[in-house]
């Protein structure tokens, strides 16, 4: 039980880092129903848990490679730009709505469109990898005791997230529609200015890598990280 509550207080704390990921579903929870936003954030904590198996599994340390990473990392921004354009894009075509819940439930798409905005982001295992190495060593824990931390670290993404859904459900009703309309280019906004953030930094960081290997004949010691 302690160990299981190491994870979730980690876990509770890495969540009030509020991302674009957050902001999206809570979209989708004022413009849908409480139902669209709970199927989106078990596609949330769906794809956690498979980045902290994988993490738990070694197969970050793949993801340390630098011409790796920057391929994902060029096509994980990719993912979150097109997403942001395609709300703002909506909000575009379908101009001023009069009611909050404006889009028909699809349950389906809820948790699709979430699913793949969330795995866009492999590096996560990177730092998962960091998080349970650090705990490893910090409070020696045993494989078995990582998976027990790696349980309890990612339910609180569906603790924080469902308690979200809940608050935004409530009170979705009582939104102007221009406040949507808003919100959602806000959301696209968001989407857009991350995704063009991380390509600039991950072009960036791969520069600097080459410039330290290349430029001075010599490999130098690597410190950057995500």
């Amino acid at each position: 039980m302690k160990i299981f509550r190491s994870g979730l207080s980690t876990g509770l704390l890495l969540q009030l880092a509020i991302g674009p990921v957050f902001f999206f579903v809570v979209n989708l929870t004022i413009q849908k129903t409480v139902l669209d936003g709970f199927v989106a954030v078990l596609a949330v904590t769906i794809v956690d848990y498979i980045y902290i198996t994988l993490a738990i599994l070694g197969v970050g340390k793949l993801l340390e490679n630098k011409k790796i990473k920057k391929i994902f990392g060029i096509i994980s921004s990719a993912v979150l730009i097109i997403f942001g354009w395609i709300i703002i894009k909506g909000v575009i075509e379908s101009g001023i709505t009069t009611s909050a819940n404006a889009i028909s439930s699809n349950l389906f798409a809820s948790f699709t469109s979430v699913f793949v905005l969330t795995i866009s982001s492999p590096l996560t295992i990177v730092f998962f990898t960091s998080l349970f190495a650090t705990k490893a060593v910090e409070l020696n824990y045993t494989k078995p005791e990582l998976l027990i931390f790696g349980l309890s670290t990612g339910s609180a993404t569906f603790i924080f997230l469902g308690a979200s859904v809940i608050l935004f459900s409530i009170i979705g009703g009582a939104i102007p529609a221009m406040v949507i309309k808003l919100l959602n280019i806000f959301v696209g906004l968001v989407l857009i200015g991350y995704g063009i953030v991380r390509i600039v930094k991950a072009i960036q960081n791969s520069e600097s890598h080459e410039n330290k290997n290349g430029k001075w004949g010599q490999s130098q010691p690597d410190n950057l990280r995500k």
